[in-house]
């Protein structure tokens, strides 16, 4: 048995974070599990020990599109420009596309793309719905992973199977969480099930030879790298730079229920659900839930069943100085704007 550190235990969390329910009581009925965060001290790779891939099922109910706002648009622009800048625009491949918002958006730039995602809904021929394999008959001169390696349950087979359906050559282009944002923050809301692997940095020095550039995006939050396919290779555990993982993240601060009276929740995606479920276990229950995304409006959060709703449907009926809980402070700016300034914005990876 490979030997383990273990970092993190959280119980009884929703399997998915960014499905939606059409009920408060279907919300509430979610299937929950358990988390289990270790480090691995062969490879050095951190992930959730108590993954069980086969219960993550991505199907039409499953909504993560941040495109709605104009911060991650920018943020989209951003990678966009290191794309042209290190993998040029002929020949591109994005591998787990989504609703493929970014392939449009690169298609509109000049990219000569195509996207692979066996749960894409649309009708864009450019995207395939399906996985990238060998059967897919095309290869790529740079291949774009953004936010994908951190929901399969073996990175280093699944960017193996990249590299050999690629004919064993190519860039790559990788985004995933930045973990060591998250335990600098001590961000126990962006620990949750559908992302069995958390990277740091120095992951994928050791796990690709050639690294051409690498960096942090979106505040810090997300990092990426630009490698080498053809250098990818096992990846060892540095007794050097072990993991440093915070003390107190698994009991991170409460909020009394006064402090939570009539408290409302902006963003209903994963740090949101996060959020509203340990505020609510610790008896101070978030009240309403705030997102512009249209596709989330009406529906229902896992666990808590708490209802999505429009920003213009929620803030008349607000007083002055009413709390509300932001769930990424990198929205800050482009919520005062849309809100004014009559209330309290409580950014919670901020305090």
């Amino acid at each position: 048995m490979t030997p383990v550190r273990e970092l993190y235990r959280a119980d009884q969390l929703p399997v998915f974070q960014n499905r939606m329910y059409t009920s408060a009581a279907e919300a509430r009925a979610c299937p929950l599990v358990d988390v289990r965060l270790v480090e691995d001290l062969t490879s050095g790779l951190v992930y959730n020990a108590a993954f069980q891939p086969e219960l993550v099922v991505y199907d039409e109910h499953y909504q993560n599109e941040q495109a709605v706002s104009a911060q991650f648009r920018a943020h989209l622009e951003q990678v966009a420009d290191i794309l042209e800048r290190s993998l040029g625009k002929h020949a591109i491949i994005e591998v787990g596309c989504g609703k493929g918002y970014f392939v449009e958006m690169l298609a509109q730039r000049g990219f000569d793309i195509t996207g692979f995602d066996e749960a894409y809904e649309g009708s864009n021929p450019a995207i395939e719905k399906r996985y990238f394999d060998a059967a897919a008959g095309v290869t790529g001169k740079g291949l774009v992973l953004r936010h994908v390696l951190e929901h399969v349950a073996d990175p280093m087979r699944f960017l193996e199977q990249i590299r050999d359906a690629n004919q064993g050559r190519g860039t790559v282009y990788i985004e995933v969480p930045c973990f060591d944002w998250i335990c600098e923050h001590r961000a126990w809301f962006d620990i949750f099930y559908e992302h069995v692997n958390y990277f740091r940095l120095s992951d994928f020095t050791r796990m690709f030879g050639v690294v051409h550039q690498s960096g942090h995006l979106f505040g810090g939050q997300y990092m990426y790298v630009v490698a080498d396919l053809a250098s990818l290779k096992t990846p060892r555990f540095d007794a050097s730079n072990p993991v440093r993982f915070p003390d107190g993240m698994a009991a991170p601060r409460t909020y009394s229920r006064d402090a939570m009276q009539q408290a409302v929740m902006w963003g209903g995606s994963s740090k949101g659900v996060i959020f509203a479920l340990r505020c609510a276990r610790n008896g101070c229950p978030v009240s309403t839930v705030i997102d512009i995304n249209p596709a989330k409006q009406g529906k229902f959060i896992p666990a808590t069943g708490l209802k999505v709703e429009a920003p213009e449907d929620v803030l008349p009926r607000l007083s002055d100085g009413t709390a509300i809980y932001v769930t990424n402070s990198n929205y800050l700016d482009e919520i005062r704007t849309l809100a004014g300034t009559t209330f309290n914005y409580i950014g919670i990876d901020h305090e």
